[in-house]
C-alpha cells in the first residue's frame, strides 16, 4: 500500500483536517517533477548495436557492500553534496509560539517558484499541525490534573470506608497499622493501604528529622493521605438504578455527610472508566504526532528525489527540534498512567491492567463468513420452498386462506420485521466502515466488541433460517392430511421460536455475542425507564428505532391474546375485539413515542437547550396522531376519519422537516453544495437527492392505511399492513445512515474523538481556598 493511502487509513476520523495535507504537498511535487522533465536537456544517448545484451554493463558496476559504503583513494568527491538549500527559522508571534517560516534560497533558479510555493504550503501544514499538537497537550495536561485531584479524593474516601479509625489529621500509630495486610478492604476488593494512603515513604520522628530505614523505630510519624480533602468534596454520582434516582431527587441532591461503600466503588468504576479513556486520547494523540512526523519525513525525500536537492536534513532536523517531534511529555504521562492504573485499579498486574488500557481489537475469522454464506443459501431455499408450497397446494384460494391470515400470519410477521432491521443496519455498518463514519465512538461500544456488517448479517440469515423452517414446517402439516390431528403442536411452533429467541437473547453466557445483547438489553431497558436514567445517544437512537416497529410490539401483543385468551388449536380468537385489548392496542403502540417524548424533556430540563423542547412537542403530535388513525381503524366514521387524517398530515410534514433539517442537516441553501451541506461524505451528490425523495415518499406511505387505499385486489389487510410496516424499516434504515453522517460530522467539526466520562467527585473551590 502506498504512503497516502496508509496514511489516510491510519487517521483519527474527528481530526482528518488537523493533519497534514499530504496529498497537496505530493501534487506540488509532481509539478515540480512535470516542469523538470519539460525543460531538461536531452541526453547524448550512444547508439546500442540490436541484439546486444541490456544487462552487460551490470558486470562492470562497482559493489559497495551490503551495510557500510567504502571510499577509495582517488574516488571524486560528490559537490555541493552540503549545499544550503533553504533556511527555516522559528518565529515568535504574538499568541502563536514556535511558527515556523522555510526561506528557499534558490529561488532564482528556473522554476524556482514552483519550490517557493512547496515550501510554503509546507510551513502552513506544520504550523497548522503545531498549533492543534500544542492545543491537545495542554488540554490532556489539564485533564491529567483534573485527574490527579480526583485520585487524591478517591485515596481518602478508600480511607475513610475501609480504615474509618483514621483520623483525618497526622498521629502516631504503629507501623504494622499501615501495612498492606491491615488495609485490606473486608473483602478484599481494594488496594492495599500503602497504596491506597500514598506516604512519602520518609519516616519522620516525634523531632521532625528524618531516620534511616535500619534505625527505624517501632512507633513514628507516617503522613497519611490528605483526609481533610473530604470536607472540600461532593460525591457526583450518576444514580445507576431508578430507584437510585427517585431518591436521588427526593434529597435535592444535597451533599453528602457520609461515605458508604457502594459510593466508593461506584467512584471506583467511574474513575477506572476515566483512566481508560484519558489513556485512549494519549494513544491518539502519540498517533497523531507520529504520522505527521512521518509525513513530514516521506514528502521531503520525495522533494528531494524530484529536484535532487538536500533539504531533507535541514528541515526534518527543525521538525525534531520542535514540540511535535522533541517533546516527551506525552510518552512520560502515558507512563504515569499506566503506572497509575496497574497500581490502584488492578492491585498492580500489569498484564491485567494493560488488557483494560490496550484492549486487543476483534479478528475476523472465516468461519463467519463461511455460516453467513450457508445461511444465507438456505434462506433462499427456503424461501423458494415456500413459494412453490403455497402455489402447489392452492393455498391462495384455499377456504382456510382467511382464517390463516387473521392468526398465523402476525405470528411469523413478527420474525420478518425483525430481519429485516438487522439487514438495513448491517448494510448501514458496511456504508459507515466504507465511508469512514465512526460508528463504535458515536454508539459508545467498548473498543473491540462492535459487531461488524458480517456479524450481524450472519445474525440476521439466522433469524430467517429458523423463521422460515418453521413456517415451512407449519405449511407442510396444514397440507398434509396425516399431520393435521397435531394441531394443538403445529400451532405451539410460532410460541416455541419466540422462546428459542429469548433465550437466546438473555442467554448469560459468552456465546452469541454476549456483549453486543447486553448492550442492547441495557439501552432497552434506559428507553422502558425513561426519564429515570440520562439520556445518551445510544439510548435515543434506539427509541428512535423502536417508533418504527409498532407493528412488532403490536405482533408480540397478539402473541399473548392468541396463546392466553384465544382458542389456538381451533386457530380461533375473539380477544381482538374486547374492550381491554383495543385500549393496549394503542397504549403499546405509543409507548416507544412516549419513550422518546420523556427523554426530549429530560434533555430540555439539563441542557436547556429549546431544541429539545421542539422535538417532544413533534413527538407529542405523533402520538396524537397514532392514537386517532387507531381510533378511526376500530371505529371508523367520517368524524374519526378527519382527526386522523388531519393530525397524520400535521405530523408527517413535521416529522419529514425534521429528518431533512435537523437531523440530516440537509436543505441548506447557501451551503458550499447547493440544497445539501457543506460537508458530505458520500462524494456523489444524487446519492442525497435521491434519499430526500425516498424518505418524503416513504413518509407519506403509512397515510394510506387513513386514506383507505389499502383494498388491493388479491391482497389481504394484514398482507397491506406488513408491506407498509417494512417500507417503514426500510426508511428507518436509509434515515440511519445520513442521521450519524450528520453526527460524525459534527464530532469532526469540534475535533471531538473521545467520550466524555463524569467523574465522580466535585471540588468545592470556596472552601478548598
Amino acid at each position: 500500500m502506498k504512503f497516502g493511502k496508509e496514511f489516510t487509513s491510519q487517521m483519527v476520523h474527528e481530526w482528518e483536517e488537523a493533519y497534514m495535507d499530504y496529498n497537496y504537498l505530493k501534487g506540488v511535487v509532481k509539478d515540480i517533477s512535470k516542469f523538470n522533465k519539460k525543460n531538461a536537456p536531452l541526453p547524448e544517448v550512444a547508439a546500442t548495436p540490436k541484439g546486444s545484451l541490456k544487462r552487460r554493463i551490470s558486470m562492470y558496476r562497482a559493489f559497495s557492500g551490503l551495510q557500510s559504503r567504502l571510499s577509495f583513494k582517488g574516488s571524486p568527491k560528490i559537490e555541493n553534496e552540503d549545499e544550503e538549500v533553504i533556511l527555516v527559522s522559528a518565529l515568535e508571534q504574538e499568541g502563536s509560539l514556535g511558527h515556523h517560516q522555510t526561506k528557499f534560497l534558490m529561488s532564482s533558479e528556473k522554476g524556482g517558484e514552483y519550490e517557493v510555493v512547496f515550501f510554503r504550503r509546507l510551513d502552513d501544514e506544520f504550523n497548522k499541525v503545531l498549533t492543534f499538537y500544542q492545543k491537545k497537550v495542554g488540554e490532556v495536561k489539564a485533564e491529567a490534573n483534573e485527574l490527579s485531584k480526583q485520585m487524591d479524593a478517591l485515596i481518602a474516601l478508600r480511607i475513610m470506608v475501609d480504615k474509618p479509625s483514621i483520623e483525618m489529621h497526622s498521629e502516631t500509630i504503629d507501623d504494622s497499622a499501615l501495612s498492606p495486610a491491615s488495609l485490606k478492604s473486608p473483602g478484599g476488593s481494594h488496594m492495599e493501604a500503602i497504596e491506597e494512603v500514598e506516604m512519602t515513604g520518609e519516616e519522620i520522628e516525634e523531632d521532625g528529622s528524618s531516620r534511616g530505614k535500619q534505625d527505624t523505630p517501632k512507633r513514628v510519624r507516617f503522613r497519611p493521605a490528605p483526609l481533610e480533602i473530604l470536607d472540600n468534596v461532593r460525591i457526583n454520582i450518576e444514580p445507576a438504578t431508578p430507584v437510585s434516582t427517585l431518591k436521588n431527587v427526593m434529597k435535592n441532591s444535597k451533599a453528602n455527610s457520609s461515605f458508604s461503600k457502594d459510593q466508593l466503588r461506584k467512584a471506583e468504576e467511574q474513575m477506572k472508566k476515566a483512566f481508560v479513556e484519558f489513556y485512549r486520547k494519549l494513544r491518539l494523540l502519540k498517533s497523531y504526532r507520529f504520522l505527521n512526523v512521518l509525513a513530514f519525513s516521506k514528502i521531503m525525500k520525495k522533494y528531494d528525489k524530484t529536484t535532487t536537492r538536500k533539504a531533507s536534513k535541514s528541515y526534518c532536523e527543525r521538525i525534531d527540534k520542535s514540540d511535535l517531534g522533541s517533546s516527551d511529555e506525552l510518552t512520560r504521562l502515558t507512563e504515569r498512567v499506566e503506572a497509575t492504573f496497574i497500581k490502584h485499579f488492578v492491585n498492580g498486574n500489569r498484564r491485567e491492567g494493560m488488557k483494560y488500557l490496550r484492549p486487543k481489537a476483534k479478528r475476523e475469522t472465516h468461519r463467519v463468513t463461511f455460516f453467513l454464506g450457508l445461511f444465507s443459501g438456505c434462506s433462499i431455499a427456503l424461501v423458494a420452498a415456500i413459494a412453490i408450497s403455497i402455489r402447489a397446494g392452492h393455498l391462495l384460494e384455499h377456504e382456510g386462506r382467511g382464517q390463516y391470515m387473521e392468526n398465523i400470519f402476525p405470528l411469523y410477521s413478527l420474525f420478518g420485521y425483525i430481519v429485516l432491521h438487522m439487514l438495513m443496519y448491517g448494510a448501514n455498518v458496511y456504508y459507515w466502515r466504507r465511508f469512514r463514519v465512526n460508528y463504535p465512538f458515536i454508539f459508545g461500544f467498548k473498543h473491540g466488541t462492535e459487531l461488524g456488517y458480517r456479524q450481524v448479517f450472519l445474525l440476521a440469515s439466522g433469524l430467517s433460517v429458523l423463521a422460515l423452517a418453521a413456517a415451512l414446517f407449519h405449511l407442510d402439516m396444514d397440507m398434509d392430511p396425516k399431520t393435521r390431528s397435531y394441531q394443538p403442536f403445529k400451532e405451539l411452533i410460532p410460541l416455541l421460536l419466540v422462546i428459542i429467541l429469548l433465550l437466546m437473547l438473555f442467554c448469560p453466557l459468552n456465546i452469541i455475542y454476549r456483549s453486543s445483547r447486553f448492550f442492547f438489553l441495557r439501552t432497552a431497558w434506559h428507553c422502558l425507564c425513561a426519564p429515570l436514567y440520562k439520556v445518551t445517544l445510544p439510548d435515543f437512537l434506539l427509541a428512535d428505532q423502536l417508533t418504527s416497529q409498532v407493528p412488532a410490539i403490536r405482533s408480540l401483543q397478539f402473541y399473548v391474546c392468541y396463546y392466553v385468551w384465544g382458542n389456538f388449536k381451533t386457530r380461533s380468537n375473539t380477544c381482538q375485539d374486547s374492550s381491554v385489548y383495543q385500549v393496549l392496542h394503542i397504549i403499546i403502540a405509543i409507548i416507544p413515542f412516549w419513550s422518546r417524548f420523556i427523554q426530549c424533556l429530560r434533555r430540555l430540563y439539563e441542557e436547556k437547550d429549546s431544541m429539545q423542547g421542539l422535538n417532544a412537542l413533534k413527538y407529542f403530535s405523533t402520538i396524537v396522531a397514532l392514537v386517532m388513525r387507531t381510533l378511526y381503524d376500530q371505529k371508523r366514521g367520517v368524524f374519526w376519519k378527519v382527526m386522523a387524517a388531519s393530525t397524520s398530515g400535521i405530523t408527517t410534514v413535521a416529522n419529514t422537516y425534521w429528518d431533512l433539517v435537523i437531523d440530516w442537516g440537509l436543505l441548506q441553501r447557501n451551503s458550499k453544495n447547493p440544497w445539501l451541506r457543506d460537508k458530505l461524505i458520500v462524494p456523489h451528490k444524487i446519492v442525497y437527492f435521491i434519499a430526500i425523495v425516498l424518505d418524503v415518499i416513504l413518509r407519506l406511505v403509512w397515510m394510506q392505511l387513513v386514506l383507505d387505499f389499502q383494498e388491493l385486489p388479491h391482497l389481504h389487510k394484514k398482507a397491506f399492513v406488513a408491506i407498509v410496516a417494512c417500507l417503514e424499516i426500510l426508511r428507518r434504515g436509509l434515515w440511519n445512515f445520513f442521521r450519524l453522517e450528520n453526527e460524525h460530522l459534527n464530532n469532526v467539526g469540534k475535533y471531538r474523538a473521545s467520550k466524555s466520562v463524569p467523574l465522580p467527585f466535585n471540588y468545592d473551590e470556596d472552601k478548598s481556598l
